[in-house]
């Protein structure tokens, strides 16, 4: 079960670990420099649950990084001197209404107690301007679990995943059209995955990556309206 304090504690006490353990993971980062060409100007962008920020590099300037984690913050701030940081809950997001042109929530939202993911994504919803874009990761499965020694810090984690077909619908009620999906290897792995390439208006996979062993799915949806 997650209780979010937990969750934080753990990320500020295993910033430097868990920026350590982080690979490239290829087929996310190419999802993520496909999002950030496809917003539109000014293309500000809220990386949601940023962490270290890992993917700040490769978002516009002036992108808003936004985590529970104190230490996680301190982290970009090192590495991103300029990056606008804000400790928050992105279950209630401290951000005016159309604020964004693009949200990014990379496993992230995992860390959110799942009874909190519709409104959550609604949350992203209401910070997005009307045609704005999100790119979010989910598991492929649902799973709730924990680990007590996570990364071999003797520092326990919690996690609730919905799942890619429950994301897809939480995504449509919040008003968003799921473009594309994208499979990909484990957060903190750099293998190769694969990616399911479909562009129809329900976000039906094509399934032409043959990716559906792979753990996470990503997905790059619209805001309607």
């Amino acid at each position: 079960m997650v209780e979010k304090n937990a969750v934080r504690r753990s990320y500020d006490a295993l910033a430097e670990a868990y920026a350590a353990a982080r690979g490239e993971n290829t087929p996310a980062l190419e999802a993520l420099d496909r999002f950030r060409d496809a917003l539109s100007e000014p293309k500000r962008v809220l990386d949601a649950g940023c962490g270290g920020g890992a993917f700040l590099g490769r978002l516009p300037p002036g992108t808003v990084g936004l985590d529970l984690s104190r230490e996680q913050l301190r982290l970009v701030a090192r590495e991103h001197p300029d990056a606008g940081l804000v400790q928050g809950d992105m279950t209630s997001l401290p951000f005016a209404v159309d604020a964004f042109d693009g949200v990014l929530a990379y496993w992230s939202l995992i860390h959110v107690p799942l009874a909190e993911h519709p409104a959550t994504i609604a949350e992203f919803a209401r910070v997005l301007r009307p045609g704005g874009r999100l790119l979010l990761s989910e598991g492929t499965d649902r799973w709730v679990g924990e680990n007590p020694d996570w990364l071999g810090g003797d520092v326990g984690m919690a996690w609730e995943i919905a799942g890619e077909e429950a994301t897809r619908e939480q995504l449509r009620a919040a008003g968003f059209t799921v473009e594309r999906t994208i499979g990909v290897p484990e957060a903190l792995d750099d293998a190769d995955g694969g990616e399911d390439g479909s562009d129809d208006a329900d976000g039906v996979d094509g399934a032409e990556g043959g990716d559906g062993d792979l753990p996470w799915r990503v997905f790059d949806a619209r805001l309607d309206g």
